[in-house]
């Protein structure tokens, strides 16, 4: 087997790769940065090129920017619908029968506050939603010409990779310097707010187990658990014995992007997948 990852720089890229050399599966790397092959995946051609020469079995689209802001619209056209579209359309023009996995997100959805399921409305509360609900749009479309084109919709998930502006990460390594005696002050937005907090070894594990269904084209690959921000600051700060009320201030005039980002992971568990690592064990794992 052969799997080819654009976006392998990345958290869940390299937790990925880590998991298909275990299954026995020869990964091929694309990425615009570190030691991977350089290719945009923005780029037809190049992504043409790449898919025709290595044949693979498996295609896997991690390849974007996370921000949400309006002012990378264009960034996340790209590499996200663009992308997307250049994978599809280059797998039926050479008449490859691959799967192809496209990352999705819990944010392109209508949040009214509950469980978020597959089966929910999607809505373009952000620039990024938008073209998370384009490349969804474009993998139904080249389903009706008989490609296997999968959507794994992620949630809140973090690993010892994320970089510092992820909430998570942040709070994790101000613990840490807090805890080794810096004395600096966290600035947060909005403590109340409910998100999950996955493991991306985990979250992986359920991307495999996605693609190896056959009639099982979307999924939510997520834990279903929420916690607020504020215990997850409470449980960094009590692993350095540190009450996080003394080191933590609301930022002023902050509006949160959402009160909850909560999923239902029921069909991603009723094929036999569930996250292993809790939330007091990330905690631990990303303080170390």
């Amino acid at each position: 087997m052969k799997a080819l990852i654009f976006g392998a720089n990345g958290q869940d890229g390299y937790y990925l790769t880590q998991l298909l050399k275990q299954n026995n599966c020869e990964v091929v790397g694309v990425s615009r940065h570190g030691n991977f092959i350089h290719a945009d995946v923005g780029d037809y051609n190049a992504v043409k090129r790449l898919i025709s020469e290595h044949i693979p079995d498996f295609i896997f689209h991690l390849a974007a920017a996370s921000a949400t802001r309006h002012d990378v619209v264009f960034e996340n056209h790209n590499s996200i619908v663009t992308g997307s579209l250049n994978i599809l359309e280059a797998v039926f023009s050479s008449s490859l029968s691959c799967k192809i996995f496209l990352s999705g997100s819990g944010l392109q959805f209508k949040n009214e506050g509950k469980p978020i399921k597959e089966s929910d409305p999607f809505y373009t509360s952000s620039a990024y939603a938008m073209s998370r609900i384009q490349s969804v749009y474009a993998a139904r479309y080249y389903r009706t010409l008989g490609l296997k084109a999968y959507v794994g919709y992620f949630f809140n998930h973090d690993s010892p990779k994320r970089l510092e502006n992820h909430m998570t990460k942040k709070i994790a390594e101000a613990a840490k310097r807090i805890g080794q005696g810096s004395g600096e002050i966290l600035e947060v937005g909005n403590m109340d707010v409910i998100k999950e907090y996955g493991y991306a070894p985990d979250i992986v594990e359920g991307i495999w187990t996605l693609m190896n269904q056959e009639e099982i084209w979307e999924a939510n690959i997520s834990t279903g658990k929420g916690y607020s921000i504020k215990e997850w600051a409470k449980e960094c700060f009590i692993l350095v014995n540190k009450n996080w009320e003394n080191h933590v201030v609301l930022k002023k005039g902050f509006v949160a992007e959402y009160q909850q980002l909560v999923s239902d992971p029921s069909l991603i568990f009723s094929l036999g997948w569930q996250p292993k690592t809790s939330f007091q064990e990330l905690a631990k794992i990303m303080m170390k």
